[in-house]
């Protein structure tokens, strides 16, 4: 990405466009796609937005283009380039993001909103999750 190019999203290549959250604690802004509404987060940024509760301002996604748009697991970070890891979180494990160490973490729609918020259905899945791993 080159100074003045607006950051491409790694999942469906359209504009990402910055979305500024103020709060009493100052200001911190994320990168979301003007198309699938997946979610960049620069290193440290998710880890300040999972706790702030007008966060979810900026999670706008839908969860169902979300549910598609993880299908694709294999991308290159949209600021440096190279292939980013992919994860599993490992208190909620049906969320899967991708990330790079040096640069940060995209969500897709719908995943960050769920990162933010464990539910007693998030920890039955998870559960039954676990118990059909051991299983087999």
């Amino acid at each position: 990405m080159k100074l003045g190019d607006y950051m491409q999203c790694p999942k469906c290549q359209s504009a990402m466009e910055e979305q500024t959250l103020s709060t009493l604690q100052g200001a911190t802004t994320v990168d979301r796609c003007t198309n699938c509404k997946g979610l960049w987060f620069d290193v440290g940024e998710a880890e300040v937005m999972e706790d702030k509760w007008m966060s979810d301002d900026v999670a706008t996604g839908d969860p169902q283009v979300g549910k598609e748009h993880n299908k694709i697991r294999d991308i290159n970070c949209p600021r440096c380039d190279k292939p980013m890891e992919k994860l599993t979180d490992p208190v909620q494990t049906h969320i899967e993001y991708e990330a790079c160490a040096e640069h940060g973490m995209y969500f897709d729609a719908g995943d960050f909103t769920d990162y933010k918020y464990e539910t007693l259905l998030d920890i039955f899945r998870d559960f039954i999750s676990l118990v059909k791993r051991k299983s087999n």
